[in-house]
């Protein structure tokens, strides 16, 4: 069965996440997902947009990306925890998974440019969760 993903990705620093958008759906479609990529303002705003989209039935699994460049304050910590807890959140809630493709924090801009691969591993823990929740779903209980 076909693995339904929702990218979400962040417009800030579009120079690092506009590669890690075509990173991920390169390889969504070498794994044979279909892919929906929907971009929003900056990273704080991935998870709202991933609860829009997981709660249709038509999608499977989400993938969060985003580039967190360390600048002169915490800011880049702060928006890490709050979004990483705010995913694993909404992963209990709905059931689906999310591959978490956002770097950082503390990252200078050379990092971030070496990890625009993880853009494609996420990819691949969302599509691999997806499969292992369907045959968890479809286990008998243990008597």
């Amino acid at each position: 069965m076909t693995v339904r993903l929702a990218i979400v990705a962040a417009r800030f620093n579009g120079e690092i996440t506009d590669r890690m958008v075509e990173r991920a759906v390169a390889r969504a479609k070498e794994l044979g997902a279909t892919v929906e990529v929907v971009r929003v303002p900056g990273t704080f705003e991935i998870p709202h947009a991933l609860a829009r989209l997981l709660a249709r039935r038509d999608v499977d699994a989400g993938v969060a990306l985003g580039a967190l460049i360390k600048g002169r304050t915490e800011h880049d910590a702060l928006l890490a925890h709050a979004v990483a807890r705010a995913l694993l959140d909404l992963q209990r809630e709905t059931g689906k998974p999310i591959g978490l493709g956002i770097t950082g924090p503390g990252m200078t801009h050379a990092v971030a440019v070496r990890r625009i691969r993880n853009a494609a591993r996420a990819v691949d823990a969302a599509v691999e969760m997806t499969g292992l929740g369907r045959r968890l779903s479809r286990r008998p209980p243990r008597k």
